[in-house]
């Protein structure tokens, strides 16, 4: 059911729409700057560390609620039901772990001029196989999650009626540009206008859609039957309007593993580390859980498509055959909200870009190949990685299968998570009886062995263990932690005689 034809109107409005953000991510270059003489690589990849509240809302809000998401959420829920809806709890989860943790890692990394993940770990360990460890994981996470940004905006460019190629890379092509020219505060800007736009398109789905179609009650009805269909057809396929017995465990531990993971991305951390005070962060982990509340509507969207009988090739088409179908005679509706959804790929995709790029420069061209840069050495050097990253994901949603992105992007969930405890451990310990040697090689083990379930697995994110489901990142942390202890016991063992002689 996706259109054919270009839908003129629709596209006018897209275009006017994504001109708009376009002259705001230029024009944001001077925004919030104030003259500041600061660090050059703190003024482009962390806006000067001066973000309040509200635009620290809007900007983690901006990139941790996707593009990606808006089309994946309920392309899952059309094809499997309830388990789909693993994100709410998810996000549930992460901001009273961003309450605890986030504050205290930034007060950290604000009084020590750390930038990154990376920075944090070689400042409290002074290891440079740990720094670069955390870098790399970081940047190879990232690199798969903007490409599926590019897949989020590629899907609504061929709702429109486009063909070919040309016009998603020319999107990125400027987004490459303004994100070169205005570094962090371009997202941040651009994340007022896109989430405002998000949440107009899902209130009013969410109300216009069932009663275009009868109502929730013939929604959810509608929804059972096509689970009872396919239930029918293969009685071992896991799906239901409730998460069924089996999955429920693994519904659970992809949760948790997920919120463990969540700010652990180099594109969450800059976001947090752009805020102006601890409080800042304290306050968004209040208030960032309406982003759940809109998450729980776009999911609805994946059982509406059921009772407006939507029926495409692949799952990522539901969202924009949904509104094709129900709103044939607003189509400026439908450019406004396919509009929402591609400028929700421009800002995690910039934010992610600008991550990336501050791993490269600060965890390996400062520490490896130019100890000496100066500071606007640093931000030149950020600036063309950025483009280099995002030209990075291009290619692979250009040339390479849209599974292989997908199918890196899960990886790169259960690859993050593994870097939380050399991030998280030494924040509440003053003695500091965590060492970088048992870090890096619980890391290591971690990354060895999730890795290893996962390609064992298809890819899959959930491993059967004991017979039971269980999030592959989880299991590999709860080793990944074991090793640590286990080896810095063995350490501290070893360390005592020496000691005792000396």
């Amino acid at each position: 059911m996706m259109s054919t034809g270009i839908q003129w109107t629709a596209l006018w409005v897209f275009v006017f729409f994504f001109l708009l953000v376009t002259v705001m991510g230029f024009a944001a270059s001077k925004w919030q700057s104030g003259g500041s003489k600061g660090h050059a690589l703190d003024e482009w990849g962390l806006g000067g560390r001066r973000f309040g509240t509200w635009i620290t809302w809007f900007l983690v809000g901006g990139d941790f609620y996707t593009a990606y998401t808006v089309i994946a959420v309920p392309a899952l829920v059309y094809a499997v039901g309830a388990y789909g809806f693993f994100a709410l709890p998810y996000t549930i989860l992460v901001y009273p772990i961003v309450y605890v943790l986030m504050p205290r890692l930034w007060k950290e990394a604000q009084a020590n001029g750390h930038v990154t993940a990376g920075d944090v770990v070689y400042g409290r360990y002074q290891s440079r196989p740990l720094e670069l460890a955390v870098a790399i994981t970081g940047v190879v996470a990232t690199m798969p999650y903007i490409a599926l940004q590019l897949v989020g905006m590629q899907v609504v460019i061929k709702a429109l009626g486009l063909t070919g190629e040309l016009p998603l890379a020319a999107a990125f092509i400027i987004l490459a540009l303004y994100t070169l020219v205005a570094g962090l505060r371009a997202p941040a800007l651009i994340a007022f206008v896109k989430d405002l736009m998000i949440y107009i398109v899902v209130l009013v789905a969410v109300v216009l859609v069932p009663a275009k179609l009868g109502g929730y009650s013939h929604v959810f009805d509608v929804a059972r039957d096509a689970y009872s269909g396919k239930l029918a057809a293969d009685p071992k396929a896991l799906v239901g309007l409730t998460v069924p017995h089996a999955q429920v465990v693994a519904y659970a531990t992809l949760a948790l593993g997920s919120a463990l993971a969540a700010f652990m991305y180099p594109h969450t951390l800059t976001g947090i580390f752009a805020a102006k005070s601890a409080n800042t962060i304290r306050k968004n982990a209040v208030f960032l859980p309406a982003y759940t509340v809109l998450l729980g509507l776009i999911a609805l969207l994946g059982y509406m498509a059921y009772a407006a009988n939507i029926h495409v090739a692949s799952n990522n088409d539901v969202v924009p055959a949904l509104f094709n179908a129900l709103f044939p005679h607003a189509q400026w509706f439908v450019g406004f909200a396919f509009a929402a959804i591609a400028i929700g790929a421009l800002v995690p995709a910039a934010v992610m870009s600008i991550g990336a790029a501050n791993l490269f420069t600060r965890n390996f061209w400062k520490a490896y190949v130019n100890p000496q840069v100066s500071p606007e050495g640093e931000a030149k050097v950020a600036k063309w990685v950025s483009l280099l990253v995002k030209f990075g994901a291009l290619i692979i949603i250009l040339f390479l299968p849209t599974k292989f992105a997908l199918d890196l992007q899960l990886l790169g969930g259960l690859w993050i998570v593994q870097t939380l405890p050399s991030l998280a451990f030494g924040l509440f310990e003053k003695g500091k009886w965590f060492r970088a040697p048992a870090l890096l090689t619980g890391l290591i083990v971690g990354l060895a062995l999730g890795t290893t379930f996962a390609v064992m697995d298809g890819t899959k994110p959930v491993h059967k263990l004991f017979g039971v489901g269980i999030y592959t990142g989880l299991i590999a942390l709860v080793v990944n932690i074991i090793v640590v202890i286990l080896v810095q016991l063995i350490v501290n063992a070893v360390s005592k005689p020496k000691a005792a002689t000396a």
